[in-house]
This record gives C-alpha cells, sequence and structure tokens, in this order.
C-alpha cells in the first residue's frame, strides 16, 4: 500500500477503465476522486455502482461531464440526466437488481464462479442468461463482476490502510474492495498504526493499493 496525493492516484486510470464506485444516492463516494477525474478528462468510463446518484453529486458529475460510456447500476431513477443520456443512445445502462449486482461483485472478489438466484426469471432479466433447475425451481447463473479499479470512501484509515465505515456510508465500499485490480481510498482521517481497533477493521489493509494523502 502507497500514500500517494489525489491527483498521482488518479492518474493511474486510464481512459476506457472499469470503475467500481461506492455510493447510495451519493453517501459514501469518494467525492474528491470523482472530482479529480472529472479535473483530469478521463473519459469513456464503464461505471459500476449501486446507483448514479444526481446531478451534481457522486457519479452524477461524471455523468453530466459525458465521462462515462456504461453504466452498471441497480437503479438510475434519481438521476435525470442518465436517463436522458440512455434513451437517446448517448450511454449504455446495464440495469441489474441490487441484490444480484452485490452477490455478483462478492462472487469476483470471493473467487467465486457466480451465484444462482431466482430473481429476474421470466423477465427482462434473464435474457441471455443461463437457467438452471434445481430441486424443481429455475434459477439464473449470475457470473462475477470485477473492475480495473474500486473508489473507496472510508471514515477512518490507519497509515496502513486498514479501514473502517460509518453508518450507511458503508454500503458497498467493503464488498467493490474486493473485486477489483487496485483499490484507491479516499479516507476522511488518517490516524497511526493501533488506533483502530482490530475488531473494528472491516476493510484490511491487504486490500488497499493506494490511500490518498490529505
Amino acid at each position: 500500500m502507497r500514500i500517494t496525493p489525489l491527483k498521482d492516484a488518479v492518474a493511474r486510470i486510464p481512459n476506457g477503465a472499469s470503475l467500481m464506485i461506492g455510493g447510495f444516492m451519493g453517501v459514501g463516494t469518494p467525492e474528491r476522486v470523482i472530482d479529480e477525474l472529472l479535473r483530469q478528462g478521463t473519459r469513456d468510463l464503464t461505471v459500476i455502482g449501486n446507483d448514479t446518484a444526481m446531478p451534481g453529486v457522486g457519479i452524477g458529475k461524471l455523468i453530466s461531464a459525458n465521462a462515462v460510456r456504461k453504466v452498471v447500476a441497480s437503479h438510475i431513477g434519481l438521476n435525470p440526466e442518465t436517463q436522458k443520456k440512455m434513451l437517446a443512445g448517448e450511454i449504455e445502462v446495464e440495469l441489474v437488481p441490487q441484490g444480484t449486482l452485490i452477490e455478483r461483485i462478492r462472487a469476483a472478489g470471493f473467487g467465486l464462479g457466480g451465484v444462482v438466484t431466482p430473481t429476474g426469471v421470466g423477465t427482462v432479466v434473464e435474457e441471455g442468461k443461463r437457467k438452471l433447475e434445481i430441486e424443481g425451481r429455475e434459477y439464473l447463473l449470475e457470473l462475477p463482476l470485477r473492475a480495473d479499479f474500486a473508489l473507496i470512501q472510508a471514515f477512518v484509515s490507519d497509515y496502513l490502510g486498514n479501514l473502517t465505515y460509518v453508518l450507511t456510508a458503508r454500503n458497498f465500499n467493503p464488498v467493490i474492495a474486493m473485486a477489483a485490480t487496485t483499490v484507491i481510498v479516499e479516507a476522511e482521517h488518517i490516524v497511526p498504526v493501533g488506533m483502530i481497533s482490530p475488531d473494528h477493521v472491516t476493510t484490511p489493509a491487504p486490500l488497499v493499493d493506494y490511500l490518498i494523502a490529505q
């Protein structure tokens, strides 16, 4: 793990990269990282997250700046700009049921070959997917979902990269930290090693590649 300036961490993200971004309606999203992506003009991104927040908030900033080529999310209902761009063919949107989305990400992090779920059977969600019958019930095989980078927002990190989160800002952050090649963390507070009790560590240091200096 390396502690690095914001601009240097974000400069590692090339055009066309796939990003998992924590957050639920912008809560738990690393806003400084988003802003630096915009400043550096990074484009053609694939963004994987729970939602696209709202205009001017979190992932919504990337949508407004036309920096995103594809979105994989559970819903886009709070961001009319995402909806408009999808209908106009300016952005590709893959809608995934929320539970299925996080399980696909978790499967990647745990090295699983996929998950089976009844969610989506008999709907458009099943199109192009393998169906299994288990004990007389139909399931869909959902494949693992990985990304080049995970962009994490934590409440506290120590100087090794052990992370804790606060309340609902935790959301997808710990899971996406396990499912990306490179993990970049923006923490509200950085404290000396030993200040975080081992019982309170949610994301352990070996998963973190870059911690952004304050």
